[in-house]
């Protein structure tokens, strides 16, 4: 990181003068600078000097540069300049003040549906922009969208975009795309068009209205041939609330086939502009998926008129006949004239022993057991070699027949204590850099740092440094940039707002959730009724707030937990001649009885705790 701040305070072609670094990424360094002659604050994007002299990352820079120059729509960010030259090669953007769409999902992990359509329209709106100009992301992911204050989307990244007429960028294994949200096109090497990208909008649609991947699995190969091969499973069987006409749209945004999703943003916009007009609405079928079914079962319908049947009925029966004549002999021969010599043998207990050559070894020249099958497990108790666990458990009698039949076992060796290599979590902000350390396995603790360099919230170094193998559950310590003095921030008044509006207004004003209680009010369940800090008083930016939730009037827990179902049911009796109190209570009790359809309570800053 002390090499790229060379930059700072430089001024490029006498007119962008470096200020802070803000990001690094695989190919290129971002510093937030000032345009000295529009006055105005931009990005400068500067390709790293180890791999500037890269003829394929060099074209990925440039490709970027001349994507987004030939786009101007105000859900893209825009380029302003470009330098390419021997010495240096940098990119000037669009500063945009915000959080990636991904960091504000790990906060709000299932997002609500008029947020929902809010970014996915605007996500839809640039991509038919780009798609008219022929041009193809190829790369839309969380990371790559913006989320402003003002709840307004930019989408970016274009480095591995596909232009009209152009030679394309190569497909390395830095540049497919994220393998959560690839197209099953791009896997398998097929035809790339605007429909690619539209699938991946499907699988961020999938993770904002369920809190989770369609696919995942142990390796991103196995991702990726999922995308080719499995079904997501539909949206509302993992969260109910959501709209069936919004399912219906990520399933078909999500079909395999390119022929059979939508054939344009312009025509999933359209959905979308019905599910905001009506969110009850559902959408007719799909109808090429339902050609492209009806074809297939035709298909499977003619191929049944075949001989295959007829022959598959000779041939069963022949085995059926095959069968009974062979165990008759079998019978005669080895079965009953071998029934006395089965033996009845305790099994061996081989927990806790090494598993090593020789143990290899004696399974190889025994002849009682069989070692048929061996896995290996994490233990934070048991050191790496022995064996956790065996089938047959120990003691176990089991028949065999001597030098005929042996004992098959599995057993469970230990890997030890799994361990992690920590990533570098520097010049990120903190908030994005605590979730993906927590995603490591690991803890997070805050400690203050100063640093001229970086933007004030930045990690300015770790403690261990990148690069160390640690245990899982073992703590990292993030110094975050305080600044030189204390930066301090407005605290808005959050009583009687709900706990997402609350969550929200803390990330905006980039304060941290405190502690959160709950206790039995007349107020509506899920709303503020106390704050730690005092509304409209300045304090330190990145400070804790406490806060006390409403558990509605029914509420009955310790205070830590939120309010159940049992909870938020009130009985419907109610007194015939009600006082005003009651009349409070009354309301309270008609939108939260649970014939209103509540069922259950989502509580956020739990989510954010939790996580």
């Amino acid at each position: 990181m002390e090499f790229y701040e060379k930059y700072v305070g430089q001024i490029f072609d006498n007119r962008y003068r470096i200020e802070k670094l803000i990001g690094i990424g695989g190919m290129a360094i971002v510093f937030k600078a000032t345009d000295l002659l529009m006055r105005r604050l931009v990005a400068v994007k500067i390709l790293k000097d180890e791999i500037a002299g890269d003829e394929q990352s060099v074209k990925r820079f440039t490709n970027e540069s001349k994507a987004v120059a030939m786009l101007s729509h105000p859900n893209i960010v825009n380029v302003y300049d470009v330098s390419v030259r021997d010495n240096i090669k940098y990119i000037v953007m669009e500063f945009v003040d915000g959080i990636t769409l991904k960091n504000y999902m790990r906060h709000r992990e299932v997002l609500n549906l008029r947020e929902i359509i809010s970014y996915t329209t605007q996500i839809l709106r640039a991509l038919d922009h780009a798609h008219k100009k022929g041009i193809i992301h190829r790369d839309i992911k969380p990371q790559n969208i913006m989320l402003l204050k003002n709840g307004a989307i930019k989408v970016m990244d274009f480095g591995i975009a596909k232009l009209p007429n152009a030679e394309t960028v190569t497909m390395t294994d830095k540049a497919i795309g994220t393998v959560y949200y690839i197209s099953p096109e791009q896997v398998s090497g097929g035809q790339i068009d605007s429909r690619s990208d539209l699938y991946a909008l499907g699988v961020v649609l999938y993770e904002m209205a369920t809190g989770r991947l369609p696919f995942t699995a142990d390796t991103p190969v196995s991702v990726a041939l999922m995308q080719v091969n499995d079904m997501a499973v539909p949206p509302r069987q993992i969260n109910p609330q959501i709209p069936v006409g919004l399912e219906q749209i990520i399933l078909r945004a999500m079909e395999k086939e390119q022929d059979t999703r939508y054939q344009s943003a312009e025509d999933m916009l359209a959905h979308f502009q019905k599910l905001k007009e009506n969110p009850h609405v559902v959408f007719r079928e799909n109808a090429r998926a339902v050609k492209k079914s009806d074809a297939v079962r035709k298909k499977k319908k003619h191929g049944s008129r075949s001989m295959f049947p007829i022959i598959m009925g000779v041939t069963v029966a022949f085995l059926c006949v095959a069968a009974v004549c062979g165990y008759y002999i079998l019978d005669k021969l080895f079965i009953n004239s071998a029934a006395n010599e089965y033996q009845d043998m305790p099994v061996r207990d081989f927990v806790g022993m090494n598993y090593t050559d020789e143990l290899k070894d004696f399974f190889d020249d025994s002849s009682i057991y069989y070692l048929l099958n061996v896995e290996y497990r994490y233990s934070d108790t048991i050191e790496e070699g022995k064996i956790i666990e065996q089938t047959p458990a120990a003691g176990v009698k089991k028949k065999f027949l001597a030098d005929k039949q042996k004992i098959q076992i599995d057993l469970v060796v230990s890997k030890g204590t799994e361990t992690t290599i920590l990533e570098d979590y520097t010049v990120r902000d903190y908030r994005e850099a605590k979730e993906a350390v927590r995603d490591q396995g690991l803890q997070v603790v805050l400690k203050e740092a100063a640093s001229n360099y970086l933007d004030i919230g930045y990690v300015v170094r770790t403690e261990p440094e990148a690069g160390t193998v640690m245990n899982i559950g073992d703590t990292v310590t993030l110094y975050v940039n305080y600044g030189t003095d204390t930066v301090k921030t407005s605290v808005p008044n959050f009583v009687g707002m709900t706990e997402a509006d609350a969550l929200i207004h803390v990330i905006e004003n980039q304060l941290e959730v405190g502690e959160v209680t709950y206790e039995r009010s007349s107020s509506p369940a899920g709303t503020v009724i106390k704050q730690s800090a005092d509304a409209w008083v300045e304090i330190a930016k990145y400070s804790e707030i406490d806060f006390v939730v409403s558990g509605g009037t029914g509420y009955s827990g310790n205070g830590t937990t939120p309010p159940t179902k049992a909870d938020l049911y009130v009985p419907e009796t109610r007194p015939q001649t009600p006082t005003p109190e009651t009349e409070t209570e009354a309301e309270t009790e008609q939108e939260y009885s649970t014939e209103d359809g509540i069922t259950n309570y989502d509580s956020f800053f739990q989510g954010i705790i939790r996580h």
